[in-house]
Order: C-alpha cells, then sequence, then structure tokens
C-alpha cells in the first residue's frame, strides 16, 4: 500500500472518529436534557403537591394553592444519567400563591435554590431567607454547583408554563 493510500485511509479513520466523537456528545447532550427534563417535572410535582405545612417546612408561607416552575442544575451522584439513579436534586425554583393575586405578576412567590431527595417520603430543603442566606446555600449545596445555585432562573419555558397553571387555577371549575 502506497503513503497516499495509507494518508487517505487514516484521514477517513479520523473523520469517522470524530463523527462519532459527535454524535456521542450528542446523544449525551440529549441524554442531559431530557433527563434535566423529568427532574424539572419530578420536583415541581414534589412542590406542588406538598401541604401547607410542607411549604413551610421549606420557606414558603404558603396556605393555599402553589404553582412552581423549576430548573434543575445538578444531582446527587453528579454522574447519574437515570431519574432512578438521582438521591438528591440541586435547582432553582420559582412558586406562586394561586388566589392571593389574579395576575401573576403582582402574586406572591418565593423563588431561590433549593435541594429535593427523591424518595418515598420526598424531602425538600431551602435555605432561610435573611442574615446569612449565601452561607445557608453554601452549606445546602454542594460546592461543585454554587455557581448556579447563585444564578439566576433562565428557563422562560417552565415560568411560562407555571404561568399558564396559575391561570387556569383561577378559573373555578
Amino acid at each position: 500500500m502506497n503513503a497516499t493510500r495509507r494518508g487517505q485511509i487514516a484521514a477517513g479513520v479520523a473523520l469517522a472518529g470524530l463523527a462519532l466523537a459527535g454524535v456521542t456528545l450528542f446523544a449525551v447532550d440529549q441524554g442531559s436534557a431530557r433527563l434535566d427534563q423529568e427532574l424539572a417535572a419530578q420536583v415541581t410535582l414534589i412542590l406542588e403537591r406538598a401541604t401547607p405545612e410542607e411549604h413551610h417546612d421549606h420557606g414558603h408561607g404558603f396556605e393555599s394553592r402553589v404553582v412552581c416552575a423549576v430548573e434543575p442544575f445538578g444531582t446527587d451522584p453528579p454522574d447519574a444519567s437515570s431519574l432512578a439513579e438521582v438521591r438528591w436534586v440541586y435547582a432553582r425554583h420559582l412558586c406562586a400563591i394561586v388566589g392571593e393575586s389574579r395576575d401573576w405578576a403582582m402574586s406572591v412567590r418565593a423563588s431561590g435554590p433549593i435541594a429535593v431527595r427523591l424518595g418515598v417520603p420526598p424531602q425538600v430543603k431551602a435555605p432561610a431567607d435573611g442574615p446569612g442566606y449565601p452561607e445557608r446555600v453554601r452549606e445546602l449545596i454542594p460546592g461543585r454547583y454554587h455557581e448556579e445555585a447563585f444564578a439566576e432562573f433562565s428557563d422562560e419555558a417552565a415560568i411560562d408554563a407555571a404561568r399558564a397553571r396559575f391561570t387556569q387555577a383561577l378559573t373555578p371549575g
């Protein structure tokens, strides 16, 4: 086999390897996005089904229906690839009280980072507001996720879905 042919084969193998790496990276990104969606749905359900006492336990003084948006940013274990593997979810949440106001923008809301243990029963932990809040967030959220814990909620689709559920909850029947 001549050097030109060997070079063409090597280039083809390298190109195939790059293509496979790209497909693998795409599949990992798709799997991660799917897991984030599943985690967001699970945590949203946990928060929205919580009793008023449970909401009070994790920093919400709500006594009526609650509608939430959730944006996961981490898990324990950190390399979990399926919902069944996740023990803890670290997420930003935004919850609004339905009925206090008929306008989403004027509703009473709570937001911030939370830690949710998936299990029966699930457990929700939120840092208490007030002086020392950043330290309490750092105690609750593992160090690898501190930057994400203090980031702004950015999933507009989750907020739009919560806003729609808020409006729907105001309609009798």
